[in-house]
């Protein structure tokens, strides 16, 4: 898989996206955000607008009773002109790691679709989110996950 500056730019934005929760950064976290953003998007009740989703995920980016982590492995730009070309989509594996005592799983796997759209002042944003249901994750998928992880964007 080889991909474009563009689909570069974000599998970047992914990648910190992911490491806003990691360093507990709710600010951070919030400027990824478009100010329309739905999460939960497959939900009967999904969170709608910038700051709903920064006030649900609060606790998960606070992260004093779990770490989420996720990366991308896959981005995609839809065509190349126009306004067809402000949109992308991402997607890869998420890690849940519960940190109460003798929590039991104590991890959990799935994996996370991103809609991103180019936003009025040229930074990409995430538009649309949502997820796969975690299963019980042992040892070795953890590993696998970590094992999985890119900083450098296939490109060519």
């Amino acid at each position: 898989m080889v991909l474009s500056a563009d689909e570069c730019a974000v599998w970047t934005r992914e990648l910190g996206f992911a490491r806003s929760v990691a360093e507990n950064d709710a600010t951070a976290f919030a400027e990824h955000l478009h100010a329309d953003a739905t999460f939960g998007a497959s939900q009967p009740e999904p969170t709608r607008g910038r700051d709903a989703v920064a006030k649900r995920w609060a606790r998960i980016v606070e992260g004093k009773r779990g770490k989420l982590s996720w990366y991308p492995t896959r981005v995609t730009i839809a065509g190349n002109a126009g306004a067809v070309g402000e949109i992308a989509w991402s997607s890869g594996p998420s890690l849940y790691e519960d940190l109460t005592e003798g929590a039991d799983p104590r991890y959990a796997i799935g994996a996370f679709h991103s809609v991103w759209v180019h936003d009025a002042d040229g930074v990409w944003r995430v538009l649309f989110d949502d997820g796969v249901e975690q299963v019980r994750a042992s040892e070795a998928d953890v590993a696998a996950f970590h094992a999985g992880r890119r900083e450098t964007c296939p490109s060519g």
